[in-house]
Order: C-alpha cells, then sequence, then structure tokens
C-alpha cells in the first residue's frame, strides 16, 4: 500500500516493525510499533494517525483561529515549546502564527474526559484562562508532587474546586491520545478574513479544482499560513540586518 505525505518528497509504504528494531515517528517522535507507513530509503516513518492528521483543525483551547499543522518547527532555534504541556518539540506541530500557539501533535488530541486510579472522578482537560491564573498560592500534581505551571493545560476534576480539588498535569494524568477528535468542528468553521488574492497564475478561490473548493476553514488555515511565512522572512531579514549593522563595529 502506497501514501503519499506533503512532509516527505518520496512515496511511504506500509512496514511492519520487527521484533527488535527501532524505528521513531517523525511526526511525534515516539517509538513505532506493528504497521507505520515508511520510506526505508530515509529512515522516515509516520504512524497512522500522524501521517493522517488533519492539515488544519479548530481546536478549543484556541477558538479565535484555526491550528494548522506544520512538519517541522517554523523558529530559527529548530524547535518550540508546546502550549500545553510546556515541553520542547522538534516534529510535527500544531500552531497559529497570529498568536503564537505551539501544540505538539499528541498533546493537540488530548481526550477531554479521562478516569485515573489516583482519583475516584472522571478528571477533565482543562485549558488556563488568557494571561494564566491569578491565584497567588501555588498548585502542586496531586500525583507527581511537582509544581504546576498555571499557563499550561491541566486535568482537573469534574467536580467543582469546593467539593473536590484535584489538578494534575497532563502527561501524568494519561498518555492517550484521539486522532480525528476535532473533525466534526470543520462544518462550524470561526470568522475568518477571505484569502488574499493573487494577481498571478494561481487558482482562484472562485475557480474549480480537482479537489473542489476552499472551505471556510481551509481558507482560514492558507490565510494564517501565508501569513506566518511573511513573518518568518520579517524575522530572517531583521537578524539579517542586526548582523550587517554590527559587523560594521567589528
Amino acid at each position: 500500500m502506497e501514501y503519499k505525505h506533503f512532509s516527505h518528497p518520496h512515496t511511504l509504504n506500509l512496514f511492519k516493525v520487527q521484533e527488535g528494531q527501532q524505528c521513531r515517528c517523525h511526526g511525534c517522535q515516539s517509538l513505532c510499533y506493528d504497521s507505520v507507513y515508511a520510506c526505508r530509503s530515509c529512515h522516515f516513518f509516520l504512524h497512522d494517525h500522524c501521517g493522517n492528521a488533519n492539515r488544519y483543525l479548530n481546536h478549543p483551547s484556541h477558538p479565535l483561529h484555526p491550528l494548522v499543522l506544520f512538519p517541522a518547527p517554523t523558529y530559527c532555534s529548530g524547535s518550540f515549546l508546546c502550549n500545553a504541556c510546556g515541553s520542547p518539540g522538534s516534529a510535527f506541530s500544531y500552531g497559529c502564527a497570529l498568536c503564537e500557539v505551539d501544540l505538539h501533535l499528541h498533546c493537540a488530541f488530548l481526550p477531554p474526559k479521562v478516569t485515573h486510579k489516583a482519583h475516584q472522578h472522571d478528571l477533565i482537560l482543562s485549558f488556563p484562562a488568557p494571561g494564566g491564573h491569578k491565584e497567588s498560592v501555588d498548585e502542586y500534581c496531586k500525583i507527581c508532587t511537582k509544581k504546576m505551571d498555571s499557563k499550561l493545560w491541566s486535568y482537573c476534576c469534574a467536580k467543582s474546586d469546593d467539593e473536590c480539588d484535584f489538578r494534575v498535569h497532563t502527561f501524568c494524568a494519561t498518555t492517550e491520545v484521539k486522532p480525528g477528535l476535532y473533525q466534526d468542528l470543520e462544518s462550524e468553521p470561526p470568522p475568518a478574513p477571505a484569502p488574499a488574492t493573487n494577481s498571478g497564475g494561481n487558482q482562484s478561490q472562485g475557480e474549480s479544482s480537482s479537489c473542489g473548493q476552499l472551505t471556510p476553514d481551509e481558507a482560514a488555515a492558507a490565510e494564517l499560513y501565508s501569513l506566518q511565512l511573511q513573518m518568518q522572512m520579517n524575522q530572517k531579514l531583521a537578524e539579517m540586518m542586526a548582523s550587517f549593522n554590527l559587523s560594521q563595529f567589528v
């Protein structure tokens, strides 16, 4: 079975990982087991759920804009810090260039509700309010006992805080992911500006194609991706100018 993914120039084939082999997914950087998509000559591997992840999605943690799937970090450092768990990433990510939001692929599909043996009630995924929590009292994870960061996601008890104050890190609560969790949100796109027109030979939104017309979400994602590229170019130009100016004094 052949498969083509936008992040890799070669055709991928279904590959069975043998016992003892160590293959790491280029989408999430975790080890691969069973069957994966592979380009053996490039040592490129993708889990099924990483290879079939939506090119964009509407995520409840960031309702202002669709998040765009990037095959590699767009920052000069070659990495990003995940807004969900706070850990760095160097593989696939969902991002919003306008708001500087970056999510690991697996964090973007954390289940909304989980159970854990450390607590008797369901735990629900909680997103921080803009600016983070205002409480001055430090909170500590009820599982690993390490300090919580109010700017990151967490799982908390579905009961009210007054009734049951239980909050934990996302990575302490679960390793489960729900691929395709937010596909149903595509039918309710958020307001977004229309994509910029192009006077060149590119196909306009009004023209038909083999894939059909762009949906409002796809148009918004394309617009955001274009803005992301413009921001990168401006950043590179600023760095070049700063380097040129400094060299005059050396």
